[in-house]
């Protein structure tokens, strides 16, 4: 199933001249956001989930780190 959300966001970068990595990169970390958040709809996230997600990665690469 092809998300709307991210379908507009890709098409959006497209028309500002998005380059094509770019705008995979971005899609990337969107999707594994939106995923982090239980699928949850970014417009209903604040803050506190950006906070709470960057924590995450923050965690998860210092741990593969210290590996």
């Amino acid at each position: 199933m092809v998300s709307l959300f991210l379908t507009y966001i890709k098409e959006y970068m497209y028309q500002k001249s998005y380059a094509k990595r770019t705008v995979e990169s971005y899609l990337y970390w969107i999707k594994n956001y939106i995923l982090f958040h239980n699928k949850k709809h970014p417009y209903k996230l604040d803050n506190d989930d950006v906070e709470q997600f960057l924590s995450y990665l923050a965690n998860q690469l210092h741990s593969l780190n210290n590996n």
